[in-house]
């Protein structure tokens, strides 16, 4: 494409949103990375939306604001405390014609607004993102880390799994950089997700004709869940709320979003107490041990052998819990097809985040 760029044309100003809640451990990183772009820091504003934090999140947070003077930074509040809420609190008062949403626990590059803003003019696509490098801090979290970077874990998830190439156009980003006429066009999240927000937003924006682009120039660098039991809530609530998401469009399922969940459904015909039933659980089970045996075997490359057990474990936390979400919202749901509207009850306690889980 030709670029209808004017590079006489002053460069927009960008609102940096990030949601946060409890990332003391994690805000000198995210929120610092965001501090050094070498965007001009006049042209920048940072909304900080936090959901009720009670470590020392905030704190940290007004510590960096004032060891950097020339961007302007505020701090919402998020009193219902999940992210599509933030976002929508901090669209409504982001002044920026670009708006780039950040996570609090990634790091993104010096120069990812900048690169951010450049495909939006140069491509002419309303919103951008990068691959991520996911990473963890520990034994345990290095393994998980590695899971969520695989095609066996996350299958068909581009910006999880690529590794260099061309920018091309994708269904969905993490962390994406939009321009403000697409927020316009979009409009707000849909507060009835607790999960699964971006993919239903990207979805929306799509189906209006708006371009996403992934960009291996947009890099950013993701902290994984530490251990397997908060790694099996994410999951779990992903496959729960992916429910509502194909429920309000339909045109976004595919067969494999219903793979984890045809496979537990298979796994409990080892409760049945007829031989031939409970032997196709058993073939099941045996299957996916040795494809999870060979993924982590294939993946030992870029740890070592020890961790191919953790590797394993990792792969069944994701799939079995996105499995269990997903057969959990059919039954919750299951009145909903057809419904787009309408507010989603709380988490059944099983799938709500559990005090200090990340």
């Amino acid at each position: 494409m030709t670029s209808t760029r004017d590079t006489s044309a002053p460069e927009p100003r960008v609102s940096i949103v990030m949601p946060v809640r409890n990332e003391g451990a994690y805000i000198d990183r995210s929120l610092g990375a965001v501090l050094a772009q070498d965007y001009p820091p006049d042209l920048i504003e940072v909304l900080l939306i936090d959901g009720g934090s009670d470590d020392d999140t905030r704190q940290r947070a007004r510590v960096l604001a004032e060891r950097h003077p020339g961007v302007e930074i505020r701090i919402l509040d998020n009193p219902k405390r999940i992210v599509s809420h933030a976002l929508n609190i901090a669209l409504a008062a982001a002044r920026g014609e670009v708006i780039a949403r950040v996570d609090g626990h990634c790091e993104i590059a010096p120069d990812y607004v900048r690169n951010g803003v450049r495909h939006l003019i140069e491509d002419e696509v309303d919103g951008v993102g990068g691959p991520l490098e996911t990473v963890g801090e520990g034994e345990v979290a290095r393994c998980i880390a590695l899971a969520m970077s695989s095609r066996f874990g996350v299958g068909g998830a581009a910006f999880r799994t690529a590794v260099g190439g061309d920018a091309r156009r994708v269904d969905t980003v993490a962390f994406p950089v939009y321009s403000r006429q697409a927020i316009e066009r979009a409009g707000g999240f849909d507060e009835e997700l607790v999960r699964n927000q971006d993919d239903e937003y990207n979805y929306r924006l799509r189906k209006l004709g708006g371009e996403i682009l992934l960009a291996p120039d947009l890099r950013a660098r993701y902290y994984s869940r530490s251990n397997f039991r908060t790694l099996w809530r994410q999951y779990l609530q992903y496959g729960y709320f992916k429910v509502r998401v194909l429920q309000k469009h339909t045109g976004q399922m595919k067969a494999r979003q219903f793979v984890p969940a045809a496979f537990v459904l298979t796994l409990l015909t080892l409760l049945v107490p007829i031989p031939a039933v409970r032997l196709v659980g058993l073939l099941a089970a045996a299957a996916y041990v040795l494809a999870s045996v060979l993924a982590a075997v294939t993946e030992r490359r870029r740890t070592g052998w020890r961790d191919v057990p953790l590797l394993i474990l990792a792969f069944a936390a994701m799939h079995v819990g996105y499995g269990v979400g997903f057969l959990a919202g059919l039954a919750r749901f299951a009145h909903r097809w057809g419904d787009r509207q309408g507010r989603v009850p709380p988490l059944p306690p099983f799938a709500a985040d559990a005090p200090g889980d990340e």
